[in-house]
């Protein structure tokens, strides 16, 4: 099998594994972490209406061309969490997508968390 697909399936079937404990309702909607190599998306979902409640990308941190993935994905968090909170979302259930709670992934909940953002 290619590397590639192997790579991809064991990051899907980590994925499925979380996303059966997890679920984001109104009052406490999920915190979703997508990451590519060019960036990252964040979003809050209620999962009982399907909707995207407050989201951020990677594109919307103002970058001085010194920040690292990292930092970026720290600002990101803080960015999150303070429109989280302007619209009333107070705790969140957090979805790592699989990836390994390290780096971004772990950045961003840094972030969030010191927005005031609980999960």
């Amino acid at each position: 099998m290619n590397k590639q697909k192997e790579k991809k399936n064991k990051l899907d079937r980590r994925h499925k594994k979380i996303r059966m404990k997890i679920v984001g309702i109104s009052s406490r909607p999920r915190l979703n972490v997508f990451r590519s190599n060019k960036g990252m998306y964040l979003q809050l979902i209620d999962d009982s209406t399907g909707k995207t409640l407050v989201s951020v990308n990677s594109k919307e941190v103002k970058d001085t061309g010194k920040l690292k993935k990292v930092e970026k994905s720290f600002e990101m968090g803080k960015i999150l969490g303070e429109r989280a909170l302007k619209a009333n979302i107070k705790e969140a259930v957090f979805d790592r997508g699989g990836y390994k709670y390290h780096g971004r992934v772990k950045a961003v909940a840094e972030g969030a968390r010191e927005a005031g953002l609980k999960f």
